[in-house]
């Protein structure tokens, strides 16, 4: 298998990555160049100008990425990238330079699944492929999937047993955030400002979603209610115009700090924050384990941006202790999208031979399981 050196590189939303990652799990370079300022400036990310910063820094990034490692790009193995799901453009400049990176040098290309890569941000650690049956719970902006995930004569399967039916729980963050006036991405903000509200101040339920059958129950999510919740409450208490003043005081604001966010905030709208989270969280957790109870799950994985959200760890830690489950999160670097957990997603790829062909192309939609 040469020196088990694969590039990875990951263009599926917002971030131009890429990452050098020895055998599936030693990390030699992991290279992120964010859009995150720019898009912060329309309330979320706009597909074509991510493309365009995509294009710009592609080749200075995966340039880097070979630097850090202490490599030549003759040295790699094979070159993995994101096939989707995400965004189309942004997908197209990744794989079309992946194609033609692995074309130069003669490696083999290999596709790997977005959603697949962040479950290996986890799994990618020592013990990652265990023989225990393993939950894998996938939470960002863009998705909010469950997954038993089990590793068979040397490849990972997977089998989707649930889904959010609308928002993801990253975009409801997102959303509210925007609503009240706050910076995007929504989530560090409202985690950050949770801490000071009291979580139990508005009562926010979710409607269960049955969707399942006796033996086969569901475990979908919905968080456009939620949100719908929150724009209720806004305009029933008599916010807006607080609102709209603290959103002009932060576009005065360079880098904005947590304390200067919080000083814009009333009680009322810091018990509103800490009352969504703490609505969110308790979600997540009790549909993923109603389902580890159901598969006889004993470990859980969480991954993806809202993976770093610390109500979220803490609780998810708490609960799985007192279940007598195993519960894992990735390292704080390895939450966002990122180019390692692409490169360890292909390893077992890699080891199988399940390359692509030169007809790759993105797939916006791409399922996982």
């Amino acid at each position: 298998m040469g020196n088990g050196l694969i590039l990875g590189i990951e263009s599926s939303c917002d971030e131009t990555a890429a990452a050098v990652v020895r055998a599936g799990s030693d990390v030699l370079s992991n290279v992120v160049a964010t859009q995150m300022q720019m898009h912060a400036l329309y309330g979320g990310v706009v597909p074509e100008l991510a493309s365009r910063e995509h294009l710009r820094n592609i080749v200075p990034v995966v340039r880097e990425s070979l630097r850090q490692a202490g490599i030549e790009a003759k040295d790699v193995d094979a070159v993995a990238v994101t096939a989707g799901p995400g965004l189309a453009g942004a997908l197209l400049v990744g794989i079309s330079y992946a194609k033609a990176y692995a074309y130069a040098l003669g490696k083999p290309l290999i596709a790997v699944n977005h959603l697949e890569g962040h479950i290996h941000a986890v799994l990618m650690e020592k013990g990652g492929e265990s023989a225990e049956s393993t939950l894998a719970l996938v939470v960002s902006g863009g998705h909010t999937h469950l997954y038993l995930a089990a590793f068979e004569d040397g490849v990972w399967r997977y089998r989707n047993v649930g889904r959010t039916v609308d928002d993801a729980a990253g975009e409801a963050y997102d959303k509210v955030a925007k609503l009240l006036g706050l910076g995007y991405p929504g989530g560090p903000w409202i985690d950050g400002l949770s801490a000071f509200g009291n979580p139990k101040a508005v009562p926010f339920r979710f409607v269960e979603i049955n969707r399942g059958t006796a033996d086969e129950p569901s475990f979908d999510f919905s968080f456009s209610g939620i949100k719908t919740a929150v724009l209720r409450y806004i305009e029933t208490h008599g916010m807006k115009a607080a609102i709209e003043e603290r959103r002009a005081a932060l576009e005065k604001v360079d880098s904005p700090t947590l304390d200067d966010v919080r000083a814009l905030c009333d009680t009322e709208t810091l018990d509103l924050i800490a009352s969504f989270q703490a609505a969110v969280v308790g979600n997540l957790i009790r549909q993923t384990m109603a389902a580890a109870q159901h598969f006889g799950a004993k470990r859980i994985v969480v991954s993806g941006g809202v993976a770093a959200n610390r109500e979220l760890r803490a609780r998810f830690e708490a609960e799985a202790e007192k279940r007598g489950l195993k519960v894992r999160f990735p390292a704080a670097a390895m939450s966002t999208d990122n180019a390692a957990m692409i490169a360890a997603a292909a390893w077992p790829k890699f080891a199988q031979g399940e390359f692509a062909g030169p007809a790759l192309n993105a797939t916006p939609q791409l399922r996982l399981g």
